[in-house]
């Protein structure tokens, strides 16, 4: 009897030591985690947290804490670029804004000289008039997308055949095409296409991508409306000398201009404003480029037979 409790004596002592040794550990892990997470604290470095000891289920725990490190510093870079080129855009977009602002100023001095021969009077009045439309252009991209961005602007869905508002819209950039001596090739299918949209959005998505057309294309412009399947889509393209294959993925982001377009004078808004109508009714739009010739399509639902 004496034997056995000697016995059972020596394997408590044993497993209290196995126990406090266990605990030593855990106190010692703690504490060197508590000491790294306060060093990350107070200083902004790529550091992750280290074992002192693999004990119990510690390991995991820094493991997933590292996971959360990695997605929160991941995070914030992302919004350092964000504002980063938020900040860039802003500036570029105020640049873009004044100087219209100071041609038009500029002319409107001269205008005042009364030794100004009058066909240079009436030049000058076009050109200030061509700068102001230009900057009223631009003031409503800006006005536009900040109703978006904050959830103003709220669609009123009805049903419209996409192919007439589509040629109409078209239309009314016939003089801008004479004055690029060049006629584009427009294709509308003859069937039917109606779908539910908001009319004011859809035909905002078209002059936006006529205007980006006609900013940075070069010629060999087309202009196309089909119906497939469930979709219409709507397909813009012409040749180019400014979009490269690193644009095709930031061509939707706002206030993205390309290098060689920013001379162009334009806020960057056109095709972001065409990306957000186009989700807001249930669509999508994307880019392509093979060699010299881009183009955007936007495809939107269309109505089932029934429904139309």
């Amino acid at each position: 009897m004496q034997i056995l409790l000697i016995g059972i004596s020596l394997i408590l002592v044993i497993v209290a030591g196995i126990l406090s040794a266990r605990l030593w550990c855990y106190k010692k892990q703690i504490s060197h985690i508590k000491e790294e997470l306060s060093f990350l604290e107070t200083e902004e470095s790529n550091y992750k947290l280290t074992s002192y000891c693999k004990i119990g289920k510690t390991e995991e725990v820094i493991q997933c804490i590292n996971r959360l490190l990695a997605q929160d510093r991941e995070e914030e870079n992302r919004l350092k670029r964000e504002n980063r080129v938020y900040r860039e855009s802003i500036t570029s977009i105020s640049h873009d804004i004044r100087t219209p602002l100071t041609s038009a100023k500029g002319y409107l001095q001269m205008m005042q000289k009364e030794t100004l021969p009058e066909e240079k009077r009436l030049e000058y009045i076009k050109i200030v008039e061509r700068r102001l439309d230009n900057l009223t252009d631009m003031l409503n991209q800006l006005f536009e997308y900040a109703r978006i961005e904050a959830g103003e602007l709220k669609l009123e869905p009805e049903i419209i055949n996409a192919g007439n508002v589509f040629a109409e819209t078209i239309s009314l950039f016939y003089e801008d095409f004479l004055k690029k001596d060049c006629e584009p090739q427009v294709h509308i299918t003859e069937n039917p296409c109606k779908i539910n949209a908001d009319k004011h959005a859809f035909v905002r998505i078209v002059e936006n991508l006529i205007k980006n057309a006609l900013v940075h294309g070069t010629g060999g412009y087309e202009f196309s409306l089909i119906k497939e399947k469930e979709h219409c889509i709507i397909c813009v393209s012409n040749l180019t000398e400014t979009v490269e294959n690193q644009d095709i993925d930031q061509i939707f982001d706002r206030f993205y201009t390309t290098d060689k377009s920013r001379s162009r004078k334009t806020t960057g808004l056109g095709l972001a404003i065409v990306k957000r109508f186009a989700m807001q009714m249930c669509g999508d739009a994307n880019a392509n480029l093979k060699g010299k010739r881009f183009s955007i399509q936007v495809r939107l639902p269309v109505l089932a037979e029934k429904e139309s």
